[in-house]
């Protein structure tokens, strides 16, 4: 299995999914589902000079929406630092998960972006959730006991 991995430079927001098999074709479905159909049009695809990135279809695909691409240097794949970042974060996460449940790698992803999500970063000294969705995440605690925001909330005022 491979995991397919997307970060929005600015949130540090990060999409991945587990494939059988790395392809164009798997690709350019990730990128339509993952990041296109939630978020948008990205401005700019960076990617690694793999195959499946820098094939026919999946520049075709960029440009019929208007993604520019632009490919990292074979010599020196650290310029592409945020995806590398995430890869390493992503990996330590699920190793520690996987260790201490036993569970697969693919049942523990959602559970590390989880907390990647929901984690305050340094660089951007707030969390991903919050600078993708302009709000705190509401973690499954809240709906069991009362908070602040569960307290406040009104569906009189969100109407």
């Amino acid at each position: 299995k491979f995991l397919i991995v997307a970060v929005d430079y600015f949130s540090k927001w990060i999409e991945a999914e587990p494939i059988a098999t790395i392809s164009a074709e798997k690709v350019r479905a990730f990128l339509w589902k993952n990041v296109v159909c939630r978020y948008g049009v990205p401005q700019v695809l960076v990617s690694d000079n793999g195959t499946q990135f820098a094939s026919a279809r999946v520049r075709d695909f960029c440009r019929q929406i208007g993604i520019r691409t632009t490919f990292t240097s074979v010599e020196h794949p650290q310029s592409n630092g945020q995806a590398e970042s995430a890869n390493k974060v992503i990996l330590s996460g699920l190793k520690k998960r996987v260790q201490d449940s036993g569970a697969s790698w693919v049942e523990e992803l959602p559970r590390v972006l989880w907390s990647y999500h929901t984690t305050v970063h340094s660089s951007t000294q707030d969390t991903p959730f919050n600078l993708v969705y302009g709000t705190d995440a509401m973690i499954p605690i809240e709906i069991a006991e009362p908070s602040v925001r569960t307290t406040a909330f009104s569906e009189e005022e969100s109407d």
